[in-house]
């Protein structure tokens, strides 16, 4: 059931890719950096699980994953968004965000070899505030991307907290962490559904008529 679930997220996840990679390429519709996004998540989980398959420690691509998502989603929310001062504030967070993690990592450059509960956090709550402010222009504007803003907002405010649960469990037994990992494997096939579902929405008809 576990390897069902996790092998079933990676296989949306590559359909989304090819989606939307044919959305960008051929009809020119869909965000390239989103785009981007997908096709880096697909790399960095295809490296994590052949290096967990090989026996080699993968938390050094589990760290880089969470830095590059968030220069990504960040540039993909930069793009979406209209208003001046609001871009001047995304970049700015994201060059913040990136100066935090670098001081981290230069005061102690083990912390990019180990479980950096941190880093998961920062990344993940500062692509929430992008997305909150995204859904604050779309009580105005088109609803664009509306479905996979409310996957990221769920699935990283979700997984988040049964990161810090999972770390907070270290000492304890090993069915509560068991638990966790399974429910963040569930929450990722529901994130690609959103993600999936905004393809239809927003793409799909027009593929067919074009």
């Amino acid at each position: 059931m576990d390897d069902f679930l996790i092998y079933s997220g990676y296989l949306i996840l590559l359909l989304n890719l090819i989606l939307y990679s044919y959305s960008f390429f051929r009809k020119e519709k869909a965000n390239v950096f989103f785009v981007c996004y997908l096709a880096f998540s697909f790399t960095m989980q295809f490296s994590m699980e052949l290096l967990y398959h090989l026996g080699i420690k993968n938390l050094i691509v589990v760290n880089l994953f969470f830095i590059g998502q968030m220069i990504l989603l960040g540039m993909f929310y930069n793009s979406l968004m209209q208003i001046k001062s609001q871009k001047i504030f995304v970049k700015s967070c994201l060059a913040v965000g990136l100066l935090v993690l670098t001081t981290q990592l230069i005061m102690d450059s083990a912390e990019f070899f180990k479980f950096n509960l941190f880093e998961i956090t920062f990344t993940s709550l500062l692509i929430v505030v992008f997305a909150l402010l995204h859904f604050y222009n779309m009580l105005t504007e088109t609803k664009t991307y509306y479905y996979v803003t409310v996957g990221i907002v769920i699935y990283l405010l979700a997984s988040t907290v049964l990161f810090i649960i999972g770390n907070l469990s270290l000492g304890l037994s090993d069915d509560l962490k068991y638990l966790s990992w399974k429910l963040n494997a569930f929450l990722m096939v529901i994130y690609q559904l959103f993600i999936l579902y905004d393809w239809i929405k927003s793409f799909f008809k027009k593929t067919l008529l074009t």
